[in-house]
């Protein structure tokens, strides 16, 4: 006797919206999700560190966290928007300086990115020491084979958009940049996308740093190391692998929702 068919699930993909409102609302929601994972992971470093997106409706502005608010604390209603200007035009705490100075010079250089992560976490800025590339030494890793910059220079707290828009430059068109002597940056076409890009490569880096310490990593070869960047490099791979990480410190952690 055979046994009955089953239906299996299609792989879950972005949502649309129906509101430009439902779609704000969805976009915070994974903000203050990905403030809590980077709590979480350990990411913070005092009142360093920044997480934004771009606002649907009015793509000059940014959501953001509040200055000086721990990431594990931090709910949807918590989060600030930010205009053209760094002024906070929604919530009533006041925006870190240099988030506005890097963020927003990202943004405007990158039309197409809908969200943008950095922080000071402890892998990322010590490999940022070494003033050099990540290598593709691991599947990962791969996700940022020829797409990821250097910008080779640090002059102290970033305050000025001038030295934001170095930043954005050596980003380029590429998913993020190591930013000598300070820490990792990511982008993405969704938050889904940026948060996950900086995850993967906070632990790419520290992979790095094991793997040199114990000896002469094995690179992947040039042509291996590009079709794997095309499978596990793509924005639906960083979306999706968002996902169960979203899953679960919404169940952990409810009131990030909030």
């Amino acid at each position: 006797m055979s046994s009955p068919q089953r239906t299996i699930e299609a792989l879950p993909s972005p949502p649309s919206f129906d509101s430009v409102e439902d779609e704000r609302r969805h976009r915070k929601e994974r903000l203050a999700a990905a403030f809590r994972l980077f709590g979480k992971f350990g990411f913070e470093e005092g009142v360093a560190g920044h997480i934004t997106a771009r606002d649907p409706e009015f793509p000059e502005r940014f959501w953001v966290n509040p200055f000086a608010v721990p990431f594990s604390h931090i709910r949807v209603s918590d989060l600030i928007c930010v205009d053209a200007e760094g002024e906070v035009v929604e919530g009533t705490k006041p925006v870190n300086r240099a988030a506005f100075a890097i963020h927003s010079q990202v943004h405007a250089a990158r039309p197409d990115v809908t969200a943008a992560a950095h922080s000071h976490s402890v892998h990322g800025k010590a490999f940022s020491s070494l003033g050099r590339l990540l290598d593709p030494i691991t599947q990962d890793v791969c996700a940022f084979y020829e797409d990821h910059g250097l910008f080779d220079d640090y002059t102290g707290v970033v305050v000025d958009t001038e030295e934001g828009k170095r930043i954005a430059a050596s980003l380029g068109e590429h998913k993020a940049v190591i930013l000598r002597n300070h820490g990792l940056l990511t982008v993405g076409h969704s938050v889904d996308e940026a948060a996950f890009w900086f995850i993967t490569m906070e632990r790419s880096c520290q992979a790095q740093l094991l793997a040199a310490a114990a000896g002469a990593p094995v690179l992947i070869e040039k042509d291996s190391a590009a079709r794997t960047h095309s499978q596990v490099g793509n924005d639906y791979a960083g979306w999706l692998s968002f996902q169960p990480l979203y899953q679960k410190i919404v169940r952990e952690q409810p009131d990030l929702l909030d």
